[in-house]
């Protein structure tokens, strides 16, 4: 398999955007098209990073890491939001496959203090699928709160439900880090951060962290705001937590602790729901073991690709979701004549997790393809924008002439 690399003088003297990395032979309409989000669609920083068959064809990076032009390094890292779920999820499968976390089993084996009144019933399978209806603090966290671990547990574990457990999905934002975090430590014994570090990202050269110590912080790009429009449509969503500062959405995204925004503080924080940093390398690498049959058992990666719970009106998101256990599945709603077209365009048999703005990271073990997205300029979407769709559209498209 042939690489290229994107520094040569023929590719700079057509490019509008210097674009560093390599990319192999078949996979060239990656790097055009990350070319393209540069020029149309205002990207600032990004990196893309795609794994097939095991092996790295294609791994990029470009643009500027913060807004005064300084570039985008090979070693740039950034808060990639809700791709953090995805890590964390893959820290309760693995746990799951050492026999130290039955996903079957109800929670109230793992963590009894969660599991009283209307949440007894509640499994741990349900605190990977988002539906235990503990998806928002109703009382006011103070200020630092998401900061101190076993308070934020205290806390989910006297939350009472939005909604009777099992009953529907609707996405945790933010206490999903809390939820399935708290299972990972007290399955493993160790901190999510600190298990996730030696036990998933060590093992497989991924430069992810959930905890970034402060000598490493100097590395990280800061997120940029999306400023919309004067006449922008918002989603279903964002137009819910802006009319009522005290429901489900308001709750959710504005009660969280300190837990919001891009500071050191955050940085170092071991929040599982939305604080991990990486870049598109880290991304491909966690998930390159689950395309190619390694790391987890078959059965847990089924586990991973099979459908959990779906639903036409997610509860949080107020639009079509499908989530395995942890994960999300494929959710296509760009044709959609009812509102919203937020999407995950990955295939059926794919899963992975995207971050709010525009990331994402999956596995789609069919093909033997990994894939990841990271970037500093915010979207407007909870889920993938034109940019991020475009990407995994072509990575497809190559990985389907390869597979051929």
């Amino acid at each position: 398999m042939r690489t290229h690399n994107c520094l040569s003088r023929d590719n700079l003297a057509i490019m509008s955007v210097e674009i560093h990395g390599t990319v192999s032979e078949g996979w060239e309409p990656v790097h055009e098209r990350f070319v393209s989000n540069f020029d149309s669609l205002g990207e600032l920083g990004a990196s893309v990073c795609i794994t097939f068959e095991g092996e790295t064809v294609v791994d990029l990076w470009a643009g500027e890491s913060d807004t005064l032009g300084n570039p985008w390094a090979e070693d740039t890292i950034a808060v990639v939001n809700s791709c953090t779920k995805g890590a964390v999820a893959l820290a309760c499968h693995l746990l799951a496959d050492r026999g130290l976390l039955d996903l079957d089993a109800p929670v109230s084996e793992v963590w009894p203090e969660f599991a009283h009144g209307a949440k007894a019933s509640i499994t741990t399978r349900m605190m990977l699928n988002h539906t235990t209806g503990v998806a928002a603090f109703r009382e006011d966290l103070p200020q630092g709160a998401a900061f101190d671990w076993d308070y934020m547990c205290d806390r989910i574990a006297a939350e009472e439900p939005w909604w009777p457990p099992g009953t529907r999905n609707g996405y945790h934002l933010m206490s999903f880090g809390w939820v399935a975090g708290e299972l990972v430590r007290r399955a493993s014994g160790k901190s999510l951060g600190t298990f996730f570090k030696e036990d998933v990202a060590n093992p497989v050269g991924a430069d992810f962290w959930i905890g970034l110590p402060s000598e490493e912080h100097h590395r990280v790009s800061a997120l940029q705001p999306f400023r919309p429009g004067a006449d922008e449509k918002f989603s279903a969503f964002t137009q819910a937590f802006l009319a009522d500062p005290d429901g489900l959405q308001g709750r959710a995204w504005r009660n969280r602790g300190g837990a919001k925004g891009d500071s050191p503080e955050v940085w170092s924080a071991e929040l599982g729901g939305g604080g991990g940093i990486t870049n598109a390398r880290g991304l491909a690498r966690v998930y390159k073991p689950c395309a190619v049959g390694e790391f987890v058992s078959a059965r847990q990666v089924q586990r991973m690709t099979n459908v959990s719970v779906a639903t036409e009106c997610d509860a949080m998101l107020l639009l079509p979701t499908r989530f395995s256990e942890g994960f999300m599945l494929r959710m296509d709603n760009r044709r959609s004549r009812n509102g919203d077209h937020d999407s995950v365009n990955i295939r059926e048999g794919a899963f992975g997790h995207v971050g709010a703005g525009g990331s994402i990271g999956f596995a789609d073990p069919q093909l033997g393809l990994s894939m990841g997205y990271v970037m500093n300029q915010l979207g407007k979407s909870v889920l993938l924008d034109a940019r991020g769709e475009g990407l995994v559209d072509v990575a497809y498209q190559c990985a389907d002439r390869r597979h051929t």
